[in-house]
C-alpha cells in the first residue's frame, strides 16, 4: 500500500507480513546468516506468474475496439499493442476525495458480479499505480502514453483541452487502466466507457469464466451539450420506485444526465404535497384505462433523487399547468373555473381541463405545490408544463405563465416549460422544451432572441412513444414512425430555424405512457433509440455518422440481453447472432387494464 493509503483490506493472497509478525520472523534468523529463501518467490507465485505470462502471449485481441463506444468519444487513439487484462487480484485505487471514492465503489460494484473478483477499493493520498486507478489530479501517464496538457498549456490553447465538468481521459496500457477527470462526474462517465470496453459478459449478474480484456490506447472525451436527458411520464400509467431507478440506470449507462419526471396530468397526480393531501389520495387513484394508479411519498421521491444523484443524474420534476389538471380538479374543485369537481379521467384526450387563472386560490395552490416540490429537489430546475391549455387563451394564458414563472424564481429554481410558453414574458434563465415537428417556429425563435434557451425534443425524432414501424404493438404515430435512423439523423445545433447553436442547452427524449404499461415496455421503446439521442447530445457534430453508429450500437444487443434488458431488435441494426437467454425483440399488445382501486404509495 502506498504512503497515505487507507481503508480496504488487500486480497488475502497479497497481504504483506507486517508489524510484530515481521519482527518475529526476523528474530528467527541465525546471527550472521542471510536466508535467501525470503527473497525468492514462492513456488505458487512463480506458477501464477508463468500462467499469466502464457495467458498474455496466447490471448486473443480484445473483443471490443477502443472506438466501439456509445456515445462516440471526442478523441480515440487506439494502441493494439497495449491491451490490458484485468487480473483476479486487482484493486481499484482512488484518491481521498469522497465523491471520487464513491465512483470507485460503483466501478467495483459493476465489475464484481460478472468477474467474481473481490476488487477492493484502496484510498491513497496520490493514486498513480495499479490495474484500475481513478484520479482527479493530472498524473504522469504510463510510459508511452501521451501526458495530459498542463494548466499553463491549456490556458495558452484557450482552454480547448480542458476536460470540464463532465469530461474524462481514459488511458489503457498493458499494466492498467487510468481514468482521470476534473470532477467525480467526469470519473463516473469514464467508468461507463470502461464498462463498454470490457466484453459483453461483464453485464452478467453472476460470475462468468472470461478473460476481461480492455483494448489499449487513449480516449479523451467531453460532452457537446450540458443538458442530455429523457422524460418518463408516470401520470398516464404509474411506475413504482424500482422501475424509475432502473430507468436511471439506463440513462447513466449512456451519459444522459437528466431525468424529467412528468408527475401530474389529467389521469393521475403522482407526488405527495403535504399542504394539499387529496392530490394523491383522490387525484392519484386512477390511470389510463382505469388501472389502480399510485403515487410517490416524499420519502419515495427523495429516494429517487438520491439514487439519481449518485449516478450523476439530475431529476427534473414537472407539475403541468394550467392545463392537464383534471386529477387536481377532482381532488380540489375550488381550483376549477366552475368550482365543480369533474369525474376522474382515464382516457387519453388532451386540452379540456385547466385551473382557474383568475382565482387567487389557484396561485396559493401553485405556490404551495411548487414550493414543496422545490424543497424536495436539489437540482436547479422546475418544469411547469404549459402545453395544450387550449381553453386558456391570450392574456389569461400569458399572465398565468408569467406569474407562475415568478413563483418558480421565488423557490430559487430555474423554470422550464414546453415551448407553448414562448409568448409569455421572459424570466431570467428560462428554458423552453421544444417538441415541434417543423423546424420553422418564429414564435420560439423570438423567445430565444429575448433570452430563452432551448431543450430540443422534436416529436418526429425524439418522442420515444412513437412506433418504430406500422406493426409495433404499442405506441403512437401522430408524429410519424421513428426508427433508429430517424432518431439519429438530425442535428440539434441547426434544427430550429432562427435559433443559434449557442442557444441550445441540450436534448431530451420523452416517453409518454398512454400505451406503455410495464417496465419491459419502457425498455422496448427506449432501446435502441435512447442511445441515438444520447450520442446527439454528447458527441461532437463531426462524430455523427449513421454507418458508424449502427455498427457500434449493434454490439450493445448482447449487453442488454446479458443484463436481462428488453429491447427492440430493430432491423436496420446489424445485431450479432442471438445468444441463449436473449430477451425477446417483440411484445404482445398490453393486457386490458384492471379496475380502479385506491392508490397506494410505493416503497
Amino acid at each position: 500500500m502506498h504512503p497515505g493509503a487507507a481503508a480496504v483490506p488487500p486480497t488475502p493472497a497479497t497481504s504483506p507480513e507486517t508489524g510484530a509478525a515481521a519482527s518475529a520472523a526476523a528474530d528467527r534468523e541465525p546471527p550472521g546468516q542471510v536466508d535467501l529463501s525470503a527473497h525468492r518467490p514462492a513456488a505458487a507465485e512463480l506458477a501464477r506468474a508463468a500462467e499469466l505470462t502464457a495467458g498474455e502471449l496466447l490471448a486473443a485481441p480484445a473483443p471490443v475496439r477502443l472506438g466501439d463506444v456509445v456515445p462516440a468519444p471526442e478523441q480515440v487513439r487506439p494502441d493494439p499493442t497495449a491491451d490490458f487484462t484485468l487480473p483476479a487480484d486487482a484493486a481499484v485505487r482512488v484518491g481521498p476525495d469522497p465523491d471520487a471514492r464513491d465512483v470507485a465503489e460503483q466501478l467495483a460494484e459493476l465489475l464484481r458480479p460478472a468477474t467474481g473478483y473481490l476488487l477492493p477499493v484502496v484510498v491513497e493520498a496520490t493514486a498513480t499505480d495499479g490495474p484500475l486507478v481513478l484520479t482527479l489530479a493530472a498524473a504522469t501517464p504510463p510510459a508511452g502514453v501521451p501526458r495530459p496538457r498542463t494548466a499553463a498549456e491549456d490556458a495558452a490553447s484557450g482552454g480547448a483541452d480542458e476536460l470540464g465538468v463532465e469530461g474524462y481521459r481514459l488511458d489503457v496500457t498493458p499494466t492498467g487502466v487510468r481514468i482521470s477527470a476534473d470532477t467525480a462526474t467526469g470519473l463516473f462517465h469514464g467508468v461507463q466507457t470502461l464498462r463498454q470496453l470490457l466484453p459483453a459478459a461483464v453485464e452478467s449478474p453472476s460470475p462468468v469464466a472470461a478473460r476481461w480484456v480492455v483494448p489499449g490506447g487513449v480516449l479523451v472525451d467531453r460532452p457537446r451539450y450540458p443538458y442530455r436527458g429523457a422524460m418518463l411520464d408516470v401520470s398516464r400509467h404509474f411506475f413504482g420506485v424500482a422501475d424509475v431507478l432502473r430507468v436511471i440506470d439506463h440513462l447513466a449507462r449512456y451519459k444522459l444526465n437528466h431525468l424529467h419526471l412528468h408527475l401530474t396530468d389529467d389521469q393521475g397526480w403522482r407526488i405527495a404535497v403535504d399542504s394539499w393531501p387529496a392530490l394523491t389520495t383522490v387525484g392519484g387513484a386512477t390511470e389510463v384505462g382505469g388501472g389502480r394508479g399510485g403515487f410517490y411519498t416524499g420519502a419515495d421521491y427523495r429516494r429517487i433523487v438520491r439514487y439519481a444523484a449518485r449516478r450523476h443524474v439530475t431529476v427534473v420534476p414537472e407539475i403541468d399547468l394550467p392545463g392537464h389538471t383534471n386529477a387536481a380538479l377532482t381532488a380540489y374543485p375550488e381550483l376549477a373555473p366552475d368550482r365543480v369537481a369533474p369525474p376522474p379521467y382515464t382516457g387519453t384526450e388532451v386540452g379540456f381541463s385547466y385551473v382557474d387563472p383568475a382565482s387567487e386560490r389557484t396561485y396559493d395552490f401553485v405556490a404551495d405545490v411548487l414550493g414543496e416540490v422545490a424543497a424536495l429537489t436539489p437540482g436547479p430546475w422546475l418544469h411547469i408544463g404549459g402545453d395544450e391549455a387550449f381553453k386558456v387563451k391570450g392574456a389569461a394564458y400569458t399572465g398565468f405563465v408569467e406569474r407562475t414563472q415568478r413563483i418558480v424564481a421565488g423557490t430559487g429554481k430555474t423554470v422550464i416549460g414546453w415551448h407553448q410558453i414562448a409568448p409569455a414574458g421572459h424570466a431570467e434563465g428560462r428554458v423552453l422544451q421544444w417538441w415541434g415537428t417543423d423546424g420553422a417556429d418564429p414564435v420560439v425563435a423570438e423567445a430565444v432572441r429575448r433570452g430563452a434557451r432551448l431543450i430540443l425534443s422534436p416529436g418526429n425524432h425524439a418522442y420515444l412513444d412513437m412506433k418504430y414501424a406500422p406493426d409495433t404493438p404499442i405506441g403512437h404515430d401522430w408524429a410519424g414512425l421513428i426508427d433508429v435512423r430517424r432518431a439519429y439523423d438530425w442535428d440539434p445545433g441547426s434544427h430550429v430555424a432562427g435559433v443559434p447553436a449557442d442557444a441550445v442547452l441540450g436534448v431530451e427524449a420523452p416517453l409518454w405512457t398512454e400505451s406503455v404499461t410495464t417496465l419491459a415496455e419502457i425498455e422496448f421503446m427506449f432501446l435502441p433509440r435512447l442511445p441515438a439521442i444520447a450520442e446527439l447530445g454528447w458527441s461532437p457534430r463531426s462524430a455523427h455518422d449513421w454507418a458508424g453508429f449502427r455498427e457500434r450500437l449493434a454490439g450493445h444487443g448482447p449487453r442488454w440481453a446479458t443484463a436481462g434488458i428488453a429491447f427492440h431488435r430493430a432491423p436496420e441494426i446489424p445485431w450479432p447472432a442471438e445468444r441463449d437467454g436473449a430477451v425477446a425483440a417483440t411484445l404482445t399488445p398490453p393486457a386490458t387494464p384492471t379496475s380502479p382501486a385506491t392508490p397506494t404509495p410505493t416503497g
